[in-house]
């Protein structure tokens, strides 16, 4: 694939591109046209056309082609004279080809762009661009380019752009848990339930006489073993005591609503034992309230009595926030491009990460908390990403976004390794299972799709919901997941009979969905938007009130 072909029809045999002379002849024929400029900037308009217009399966691949094409054509128009067509003649400047274009380009390329503007002799660049597109990409493009006859692209793709074979969605995902995590050694240890008391009191001393293993390996490091191993037994009590949920045992329910926000709340979150509840406002702040803050109120400004934590920093609205596991820091991001740590403990502000150039981007990063610099960059994202989900074993990301798709990403190398396709909307909100098996996803229409990690494949559609899916939670052991939406409702769906479905049940007529909805649980005119399981799968959530009651 490493040499471009050119396609006679559809059932034709493939012509060499390089090596036929005919087809050679033809090509330079045309580049001696003298109307060069025009052909460059109808070939790449239609381009541009038919890629936006192809099916969404192939769609992202098509486009990153544009890219390539476009700084090429530009640089063989600078390189044969062109210099008053290409985009230095005010005059002419909205028909200009790099002006006319620049702006698809703008969001993920803008020093590229600023650096060619300055070119004003002739150049060329020395390597070609590798591309990584499927088979079935690469050959509807030979194929389109050959039927419309665009020589100049034709001419463009063949001298500067490698493509190299990719699988779609053909790489091996280790979806499992890793082996030394928390939960995985707890469970080992002492067992989720314990079926009487006697079994109980045997797991604790077993426990214990860990914990003094632990202590005297530790050796200085006494102080940090201590913390460490209070972190674990209270795990391991909220293991004990977890509820086995299913089908015909539903989640008890624990629901914040926000009141008097005036439509200032942009997003929520709750800490994992559902102890502090936090927001994100559009007047640039953050503020975190205590379950038990009614009866230990801090005072504001002027001497009065308010019943949260109020964290200032942002410079505009903030629209996302988490806390992180043991809810001992919180971060949030905003309209600013800043995300900021802060200390529940200290009220104060840890860290200020600064790196996304725009408020809303196709590009995530990753950071880690003691580093103010991006580990990694994810590029390939068509729109803005709009909410992000870490694999259960952090060897992967998942990201949602306003092009309609999923990706799973692979946080060593970077690369994406799925692609998930079939919302019809912008997707707003994630969730994985515990396991690393599943993924569900919610759209802006009120669609959940339910996906299958290891082969890419969608589960089943979860219609319901008439609004927004704000956010999305899977149980403890797998089994239940819950949604929030804009409708004010949440959502309770078998997730065991939708993942277990049959084969031969998934190819009839007959829709179960209906089946899988196990519970609708109506609020007071709330949107819901954020939900979370705790360890012992009772389920928080946290929304705003839409209307005077």
């Amino acid at each position: 694939m490493e040499n471009m072909q050119a396609v006679n029809s559809f059932d034709s045999a493939p012509v060499d591109f390089h090596n036929d002379p005919e087809l050679a002849k033809f090509i330079h024929r045309f580049s001696q046209s003298e109307d060069d400029v025009a052909r460059y900037q109808d070939g790449y308009r239609k381009l541009r056309s038919w890629a936006y217009g192809s099916l969404d399966l192939y769609k992202h691949e098509l486009l990153h082609v544009l890219y390539p094409v476009f700084i090429h054509s530009f640089m063989d128009m600078v390189a044969k004279g062109h210099l008053q067509e290409v985009g230095y003649s005010e005059s002419n400047f909205d028909k200009t080809f790099f002006k006319a274009f620049r702006e698809d380009h703008e969001l993920m390329h803008s020093c590229d762009l600023q650096k060619l503007e300055g070119v004003l002799s002739q150049s060329h660049l020395e390597s070609k661009v590798n591309i990584k597109i499927c088979q079935y990409s690469y050959d509807l493009l030979l194929q389109y380019l050959h039927k419309t006859q665009s020589t100049a692209m034709l001419g463009v793709i063949n001298e500067h752009i490698n493509f190299q074979a990719n699988q779609l969605n053909q790489k091996e995902i280790h979806w499992g848990l890793l082996e030394d995590s928390l939960e995985e050694r707890l469970e080992k240890a002492g067992g989720l339930l314990s079926d009487s008391e006697k079994t109980e009191e045997e797991n604790e001393e077993g426990d214990v006489d860990e914990t003094k293993k632990r202590s005297i390996e530790g050796g200085k490091q006494g102080s940090s073993t201590k913390k460490s191993t209070e972190v674990e037994q209270s795990i391991l009590e909220d293991l004990r005591n977890r509820v086995q949920l299913s089908s015909v045992a539903l989640p008890s329910v624990s629901f914040y609503t926000f009141l008097n926000t005036y439509n200032g709340l942009n997003c929520s979150s709750i800490s994992h034992d559902g102890s502090l509840v936090a927001g994100g406002f559009s007047d640039l702040s953050l503020k975190v309230e205590n379950d038990s803050s009614s009866s230990e109120q801090v005072l504001g400004p002027n001497g009065g009595k308010r019943s949260y934590t109020l964290f200032q920093g942002h410079s505009a609205p903030v629209y996302s926030t988490t806390f992180s596991p043991l809810g001992d820091f919180i971060l949030s991001s905003s309209v600013d491009t800043t995300i900021r740590l802060w200390s529940t403990k200290l009220n104060a502000n840890l860290v200020c990460y600064k790196g996304h150039n725009y408020p809303f981007s196709p590009v995530t990063r990753i950071w880690s908390m003691d580093r103010i610099q991006p580990l990694r960059i994810m590029a390939g994202h068509l729109s803005d990403v709009d909410c992000v989900q870490w694999h259960a074993n952090c060897n992967y990301i998942a990201t949602g976004s306003s092009d309609k798709t999923v990706r799973l990403w692979d946080v060593q190398s970077g690369e994406c390794v799925r692609i998930f396709i079939g919302h019809r909307s912008m997707i707003l909100s994630l969730a994985i299972s515990p396991d690393g098996r599943y993924m569900a996803s919610g759209d802006e229409d009120g669609m959940i799709m339910t996906w299958d990690l290891s082969s890419g494949r969608c589960i089943t559609p979860l219609m319901g919901h008439t609004s927004c899916v704000w956010t999305l939670g899977f149980s403890c052991e797998g089994s239940l997941l819950a949604s929030g939406s804009a409708d004010c409702t949440i959502k309770l769906w078998d997730v065991t009979r939708s993942t277990k479905l049959p084969r031969n049940e998934e190819k009839s007529g007959a829709n179960p969905n209906r089946l899988r909805s196990l519970k609708t649980l109506a609020t007071k005119s709330t949107s819901v938007y954020s939900l979370q399981f705790s360890r012992r799968n009772l389920l928080f959530a946290a929304g705003v009130l839409s209307k005077n009651m």
